[in-house]
């Protein structure tokens, strides 16, 4: 069952529970409070606005004692994803590197944009090529990812950019930028490849439908299938 944590102010929480079924798995909300239950196999962060953004964005839901538990999850290899919100709650709470902050132009960015994939080996991305470009909406005014050099150089080291912000032809330029964002970083993995935080929404991109941007989330949403063995 993949546990798909709200906070008060969680607002993307019905919209995973139902594109996660829509695509074959068994999905619960879970209330912050309450814990994970027993059979949690894999653990969504959704996006919205946890405690309304106060100090900074996702720093307050960060503190919830329901975070040990998802670490140690974690640490087990159960598939960990965030999305916006669950980005920042990640990066704040040590799952990701670096912080995400204010958008460099100082307003909320909702629109569609590209990503280039940049590591095609992790579960969130085995049904994509390696530089295949894909579609998400963004809805965020935090999501400016940003991280020192020298974790920058480390995370290029190793592999760990998941994502970044690209046109439509797959070239990463400061125009294809929605936020400003460190080298056009949109997501990242943890120290585990099960592990993975980005601002765009797949669970808003997995229907063929006007209503949403295209079925290219499926291929993330799908990275619960991917999953490692866990270390009991």
């Amino acid at each position: 069952m993949i546990a798909v944590v709200q906070f008060g102010g969680s607002n993307c929480d019905r919209d995973a529970v139902q594109a996660l079924e829509q695509l074959g798995y068994t999905a619960e909300r879970v209330w912050h409070e309450d814990g994970l239950p027993a059979d949690t196999d894999g653990i969504v962060l959704p996006g919205g606005f946890s405690y309304g953004d106060y100090l900074r964005a996702g720093a307050m839901a960060a503190q919830s004692p329901i975070m040990a538990d998802i670490r140690e999850h974690e640490r087990r290899g159960v598939p960990v994803l965030g999305v916006c919100n669950g980005a920042q709650i990640g990066s704040e709470s040590g799952l990701t590197p670096g912080a995400f902050t204010t958008n460099e132009r100082a307003r909320f960015q909702c629109e569609h944009v590209h990503l280039r994939v940049e590591n095609a080996e992790t579960p969130w991305t085995r049904r994509f090529e390696q530089g295949a470009v894909i579609s998400l909406p963004i809805a965020h005014g935090e999501g400016r990812f940003e991280i020192t050099e020298e974790r920058l150089a480390t995370l290029r080291a190793n592999d760990r950019v998941l994502f970044r912000y690209c046109d439509p032809n797959g070239n990463v330029t400061d125009g294809a930028n929605p936020n400003g964002s460190t080298d056009n970083i949109a997501g990242v993995l943890g120290d585990r490849d099960t592990t993975a935080v980005l601002m765009p929404h797949p669970e808003r991109a997995t229907l063929p439908s006007r209503r949403q941007a295209g079925t290219d989330g499926q291929g993330i949403l799908h990275g619960f299938s991917e999953r490692t063995t866990v270390i009991e």
